[in-house]
């Protein structure tokens, strides 16, 4: 005799359960918070891109501001050659012959108005004059051409100016060439001989 309990299969408690396509919506709680989150990360995008735009806006600014302020660094140096020679045949007039000749005196004059109207109306354009004579030596400002020993100057002083320099508005424009003191050497000449050392 067969047992009826060896013929029925017993139920399965631990079944899976079956998939039937069917989404079960989600609890208030949990859309709240998804939308929170969504919301969120829109909002960290929005700033994002607000903070670019910005940024973007500032550096156009900004270069708009120096395209207009540097718009003329080309043209101020090729001026910076005429008002150099200017300087020079000013410079290339001896004193002597100033006093002895009236029209020397009266042309010295005319190149000197000349030469002081157009430091003014590059003045005008932000464009400023460096003449470091006595000055402490800046490599930011100055090139250093040569060493002169001396005791008469603190080392490192501008003691000749052969070529002015020049700003435009904060920016270097062209450095002035200069020659710089040095301490003169304990076995070399006497103080105030005034001995150059050309750099290398």
């Amino acid at each position: 005799m067969i047992d009826d309990k060896d013929q029925m299969p017993e139920p399965a408690n631990d079944a899976a359960p079956v998939d039937d396509g069917l989404d079960i919506p989600a609890g208030p709680d949990q859309e709240l918070a998804a939308a929170r989150q969504e919301a969120a990360q829109l909002k960290d995008q929005l700033l994002r891109a607000l903070a670019e735009a910005e940024n973007v806006r500032r550096r156009a600014q900004r270069e708009r501001e120096d395209a207009a302020k540097y718009a003329i660094t080309n043209f101020a140096r090729d001026v910076l050659q005429v008002s150099d020679n200017l300087h020079r045949a000013l410079e290339a007039i001896p004193a002597a012959a100033l006093a002895a000749d009236e029209a020397l005196r009266n042309l010295h004059e005319g190149v000197s108005a000349t030469e002081r109207q157009l430091d003014a109306a590059l003045e005008r354009q932000q464009v400023k004059r460096i003449w470091p004579m006595g000055e402490k030596f800046d490599a930011n400002l100055h090139q250093a051409m040569f060493e002169v020993q001396t005791a008469e100057q603190a080392p490192g002083t501008v003691v000749q100016v052969m070529q002015a320099g020049y700003l435009i508005h904060d920016r270097l424009l062209r450095p002035a060439l200069v020659a710089v003191a040095k301490q003169p050497a304990g076995d070399g000449p006497p103080a105030g001989t005034g001995k150059v050392d050309t750099i290398a």
